[in-house]
């Protein structure tokens, strides 16, 4: 009882540092169904915290302000965690992300299932940080953040396109559809790529069930949105010297990904566990590492504060189809799942998390590098204007009712 109650104690000190309390009544404090919680967390961390949620032994009413909260009161670096410390040894010592080991995040988290992210994602399925900038909905921060990175990219008609970690096909389509290039997809997930090829079909679109390092051929524009936090810091080399040689040499590559404010050796145990084996988010110093000897920096934007409302609004997608996807998942599922979307828009509210767009290009562009920041305008006249006419949209499956 002593070492409970004294758990119980130093959880309540840490928790006041970030205005959160036990049994409160405000959205972001959090109550206790079970009094092992306290030890759990105090020894297990972030591991104990997110599993102890699953087992439903504590709720919050809002999860994305308790981890605001927490986060920004730094109480991750206050508590112990034993798996964690396990996790970031082997990280460091041994490549997670090898060839062989290349689709294993595939088949754990992209494979489940097609109809949760039709639910959750909006109608292009796109699995990445929306730009919210003139945005009102998901689908059109979604589409104001591909016309960002078409216009980063500078495409133009006939040009052959990279897009390392395709997805479901959406980017591809967009830059296919309004630009009239011609792109290359790989993914390692199998059900992306035979969705890909479905939706991508009639369009000069090519997918590819490939890992980036078998990549062969030039590419007059490369990018790679939301994969680059599955490449793994021993990785960064690699993956830029296949981008360099993949690349022409007037050529332009983005890269669009999560990062944070100091290395680590690993990614969050519970993430690590639960939602992505073997990712790790880069640090701004570990990207310009592997970018150094290779490439010209042209471009280096921060849109972190995007992926809060992201994140919200996949959640909400997810919370109202959910009685259409329980009979496919468990209620265990949707805790963690729940607990997954909240706790990363709680990482990026509270600033923990970036979301960067960098352009990158050989040599230097000549006479320097232009990107429009104020890009608004109506996409439809400017399609019709380009004498092209658009292909219907629509990736709504039986799944949304």
């Amino acid at each position: 009882m002593k070492t409970s109650n004294a758990a119980r104690s130093r959880a309540q000190r840490l928790l006041e540092l970030a205005d959160v309390r036990l049994d409160g009544d405000r959205p972001w404090d959090i109550q206790i169904h079970n009094d092992a919680f306290f030890a759990r967390v105090l020894v297990q961390g972030s591991l104990g915290l997110g599993e102890s949620y699953m087992d439903g032994w504590w709720d919050c009413e809002s999860l994305d302000q308790f981890f605001c909260r927490i986060l920004r009161a730094e109480l991750d670096t206050k508590v112990g965690s034993w798996p964690g410390l396990f996790e970031g040894l082997k990280a460091r010592f041994v490549n997670l992300q090898t060839p062989s080991r290349a689709f294993l995040i595939g088949k754990h988290h992209y494979d489940i299932g097609n109809d949760l992210y039709k639910c959750m994602l909006g109608e292009r399925l796109i699995y990445s940080c929306g730009f919210w900038e003139h945005a009102s909905s998901l689908d059109e921060a979604q589409e104001a953040k591909l016309e960002l990175v078409c216009r980063k990219l500078d495409l133009q008609p006939g040009m052959l396109v990279l897009d390392i970690g395709c997805g479901w096909g959406g980017t591809a389509r967009y830059a296919a559809e309004r630009y009239h290039v011609e792109v290359l997809g790989i993914t390692v997930s199998e059900e992306q790529a035979a969705f890909a090829r479905q939706i991508c079909h009639g369009l000069p679109i090519q997918i590819r069930y490939q890992d980036y390092r078998s990549l062969e051929g030039t590419f007059d524009r490369i990018l790679g949105v939301g994969m680059f936090e599955h490449v793994g810091s021993k990785n960064y080399a690699t993956f830029m010297g296949v981008v360099r040689r993949c690349l022409k040499e007037d050529g332009l590559f983005l890269l669009h990904t999560i990062g944070v404010q100091q290395a680590t050796a690993r990614c969050d145990p519970w993430i690590a566990r639960y939602i992505f084996p073997n990712s790790k988010l880069p640090s701004a110093r570990e990207i310009c590492t592997a970018v150094e000897g290779r490439f010209v920096m042209e471009d280096w934007q921060n849109l972190g504060a995007h992926y809060d409302r992201t994140l919200m609004h996949w959640f909400h997608n997810f919370q109202e189809n959910w009685s259409s996807l329980r009979d496919g998942y468990d209620e265990r599922f949707f805790r963690m799942w729940e607990y997954y979307l909240l706790s990363c828009a709680g990482a990026f509210r509270a600033r923990a998390n970036q979301l960067w767009q960098i352009v990158l290009s050989p040599r230097g562009v000549p006479g320097g590098y232009r990107i429009a920041r104020d890009w608004r305008r109506d996409l439809s006249q400017e399609a019709e204007g380009m004498g092209h006419e658009e292909i219907p949209f629509s990736m709504r499956g039986s799944s949304r009712g």
